[in-house]
């Protein structure tokens, strides 16, 4: 069986035929099935994180490219995405903040180019640090 494959494809189809294999007494194969599917499921988490990394780095980026249409939707955005980070790296407690500095130049480097193509125009905004990404209150001013 090509564990590898099926483990890319389909979690739930891996576990069941890990489960089968178990029930097979086909130990060693069950075992490289599962160690398959912890990898697949791992860089799943890792994907996850980058994606919604990427996200809030776009809306902070956005936030300091557009000072004039800053809305409580981007706030709500920006929010949102560190708390999926959060939850993220709670249910994968490997993803840690190590992991988390291995992406940034890579998301951040995503991030502004997706917020320059949103918003039409080169960013001046040439880093961010972790202060900015999760630190910050970002909030409208209202008078």
């Amino acid at each position: 069986m090509n564990w590898q494959t099926l483990s890319t494809n389909s979690p739930y189809k891996t576990a069941v035929a890990i489960q089968e294999a178990l029930q097979q007494g086909r130990i060693a194969e069950a075992g490289s099935g599962l160690e398959e599917l912890i990898d697949a499921l791992s860089k799943s988490e890792k994907r996850a994180l980058k994606s919604q990394l990427v996200r809030l780095m776009l809306h902070i980026i956005r936030w300091h490219s557009q000072p004039e249409r800053r809305s409580l939707s981007w706030v709500a955005s920006i929010e949102d995405a560190r708390d999926e980070i959060g939850d993220i790296r709670e249910e994968t407690p490997s993803l840690n903040a190590q992991v988390i500095d291995d992406l940034w130049t890579k998301a951040f480097v995503i991030a502004k180019r997706n917020a320059e193509a949103e918003i039409g125009k080169r960013s001046s905004v040439e880093g961010l640090t972790w202060q900015d990404v999760f630190e910050t209150v970002y909030a409208l001013d209202r008078q």
